[in-house]
Parts: C-alpha cells; sequence; structure tokens
C-alpha cells in the first residue's frame, strides 16, 4: 500500500464519513471506451479492481488507494485482451497491477469531491485528479462514481493502429465500507 502524507481537508461531501474505509471489490466496475479504426468503432472494457482503503480525519482530510489489476482486462476478445496484457500496452507480466493513490481532496460541489493523487501505470507515476460523486449508500457504506478520460500516452502506452486513439474515457464506481 502507499502512504500519502499531509492530506488536506475536503469538508462538504465527505462531511460524516470520518474512519478508515476498505474497498468491496465485488461491488466496484473499472470500466473503460475508446475509439480504433479511425474513431469510427468503439471498444469497451473493464478491470477488476484488487484492494484499495481510504481514511477520512475529523475535519474531512481524505488519503487513500485504489489497486487495479492489469491482467484482469476484458473487452470480450480473447485475442485484443492478451494483446493489450502486451508489452504494447501494460505489459501486464511485468506491472501485474497499476495504482491510484489519493493524497488530499476538495470538495468542489455538494455531493461532488475533486480527489487529487497519482497514478501509476507499468512503475511510471504521474500526478492524476478526478472528479467523484460520492453516494452514501448506508450508515457504513458508500460509492464513488467518477468519469474521466485518461491519456495512456503519458505512461508510456502509444501503441495505435488505424487511428485508435490514445486517449480513453474511463468509468469508476468503487464501493466502500466502514472499519
Amino acid at each position: 500500500m502507499t502512504s500519502i502524507s499531509k492530506p488536506k481537508q475536503a469538508n462538504g461531501a465527505l462531511t460524516g464519513a470520518t474512519g478508515t474505509w476498505t474497498l468491496d471489490p465485488a461491488a466496484t466496475t473499472i470500466a473503460f471506451q475508446t475509439r480504433s479504426m479511425w474513431g469510427l468503432a468503439k471498444v469497451a472494457g473493464s478491470f477488476r479492481a484488487v484492494e484499495g482503503d481510504g481514511t477520512v480525519s475529523e475535519t474531512g482530510a481524505l488519503q487513500g488507494t485504489l489497486v487495479v489489476d492489469a491482467s484482469s482486462v476484458d473487452t470480450g476478445n480473447k485475442i485484443r485482451d492478451r494483446h493489450l496484457r502486451s508489452a504494447d500496452f501494460l505489459e501486464s507480466d511485468k506491472y501485474s497491477t497499476f495504482v491510484f493513490a489519493a493524497r488530499e481532496a476538495t470538495a468542489v460541489a455538494e455531493d461532488k469531491v475533486k480527489v487529487c493523487g497519482t497514478l501509476t501505470v507499468r512503475d511510471q507515476t504521474r500526478p492524476f485528479d478526478i472528479v467523484t460523486t460520492v453516494l452514501p449508500t448506508g450508515t457504513d457504506t458508500v460509492a464513488l462514481e467518477s468519469e474521466f478520460e485518461i491519456d495512456r500516452s503519458q505512461w508510456g502506452i502509444s501503441w495505435t493502429r488505424m487511428g485508435a486513439k490514445v486517449v480513453n474515457k474511463m468509468t469508476v464506481s468503487a464501493s466502500f465500507t466502514r472499519n
């Protein structure tokens, strides 16, 4: 797990969320969509989350991680999936996971938080920020939903053919339970 120091205050959407939270991988979805063949054909797929956790302090400061299994990529096409696991893309035999590490959160609306952190893919770590919607689903459960674009070339994944795009749309719905 990644340790993050000096978390900053989130306020608003994280009010009442004080405590330590653990990801429920079975209730978490990580989906992606991209375009190939000069942008004409959509390719959609998913990944499995392996683990994750978070801590929200009494002041609303947040820190946490989300670990994703790189070899779990699934587009419904075994040949494509094998290629996505290869050195052209994720190189999952060498880099088995990728990790988002949250280091601070700032409220941007009543139910939305901008989470700032880093994303590590293929052993390359870059700053990465997302806006997520906080959806309380019970007293001790919460779902975080985000939709964002990622330019995979920033992590050295620039293989393309027939006009395939290097910017991918990601949709994450992560479910956490308070410990």
